[in-house]
């Protein structure tokens, strides 16, 4: 990573699911030389067993709010403590630490309300056992978004797309009745906004996809196109915005289309998503837009049973990193403007 990011921005990172790889991931990340300040926002405890479980030297100062952000020498990491329910055991998964995800994740986005972060960067959590802990928990972007307000808008990114959802985590059943002219409209607007505000794209080309097979074939394959999508289409292009569709996802995702577009909306989360994770797993980045503050997080799940063992990949957690650097970089231009 290239230190260019000028002043120092100080970074809230959450290591999710205690068992899981998240912590690896943080102290491999903080071995590094970074070109900002990172505040890990878990228990010292869980990372000091980790990084011995590890092998990796680790240094670990309490975070103290009232101090200008500095830059860390590698090994080195200022922590804002939360404590743990139980003893983690890599790869096993406890119930009692649900609470201690939430909390890390409550601390952080109230700290970045507050001003306290400038950003934060989240490492997989487990859905199911926080669940079953008894906490209603219907996905981590859902979950900052109720802590933050705001309309979350999920954009996965990789060199050279991205992709955002008009539905998140829904079943599939459920979708057609989600894609509603509020609905789109919102997506879209905001998709279109952050496009501008944190990616440098002044005229934002978006490339829309159909919900249907060949994007409905004229209403003989399904209304949705006809009825809604395409009439929320034509108002945004009638307000000059540049949009494109619907197209049939199966055509859309193809150089011809995808060389001079700055983002593709897909309807549903497996419509968009295996391609652009075919195109850079591992090295892409889920980027929540639409909220008051600026979240970034990793690619891929908890990994259970490569906890512990050194043989996480750190690829999506330093692009994740990048990405809230740019955005942060971003939006105090704008404030500086």
């Amino acid at each position: 990573m290239t230190p260019n990011y000028c002043p120092i921005q100080r970074i809230a990172v959450t290591p999710g699911e205690p068992a899981g790889i998240g912590p690896d991931q943080c102290i491999q990340l903080i071995q590094r030389h970074l070109p900002c300040e990172l505040v890990l926002v878990a228990s010292p405890e869980l990372l000091q067993q980790r990084a011995e479980e590890l092998g990796l030297p680790i240094e670990i100062k309490p975070f103290d709010a009232g101090l200008a952000p500095a830059l860390q020498p590698a090994g080195h990491v200022q922590v804002l403590p939360v404590e743990l329910a139980e003893p983690v055991q890599c790869g096993q998964l406890n119930p009692a630490n649900s609470r201690y995800v939430l909390k890390t994740i409550t601390k952080a986005a109230k700290g970045c309300l507050d001003g306290t972060f400038a950003a934060m960067v989240t490492a997989p959590v487990h859905k199911a056992v926080i669940n079953d802990a008894g906490f209603t928990f219907s996905g981590h972007t859902e979950f900052i978004a109720e802590l933050t307000g705001g309309y979350p808008v999920m954009m996965m990114a990789t060199e050279g797309l991205r992709v955002a959802l008009a539905t998140n985590h829904l079943p599939l059943a459920e979708v057609s009745a989600a894609i509603t002219h509020n609905r789109l409209r919102s997506v879209i607007r905001i998709l279109e906004q952050d496009l501008r505000k944190y990616f440098q794209c002044e005229h934002p080309k978006i490339l829309v996809c159909g919900l249907n097979p060949h994007a409905g074939e004229g209403g003989h394959l399904g209304r949705e196109e006809v009825d809604v999508i395409t009439p929320v289409l034509d108002s945004f292009r009638g307000q000059g915005m540049d949009i494109v569709g619907p197209l049939p996802a199966d055509s859309l995702f193809t150089p011809k289309f995808l060389e001079s577009a700055d983002a593709v909306l897909a309807m549903y989360h497996d419509q968009g998503l295996p391609v652009l994770k075919h195109k850079g797993f591992g090295h892409a980045v889920n980027i929540t837009l639409g909220l008051p503050i600026i979240r970034t997080s990793v690619d891929h799940g908890t990994a259970l049973s490569l906890a512990g063992t050194g043989q996480a990949d750190i690829g999506s957690l330093i692009v994740a990193l990048q990405t809230a650097l740019i955005m942060t970089s971003s939006h105090a231009g704008q404030h500086a403007a």
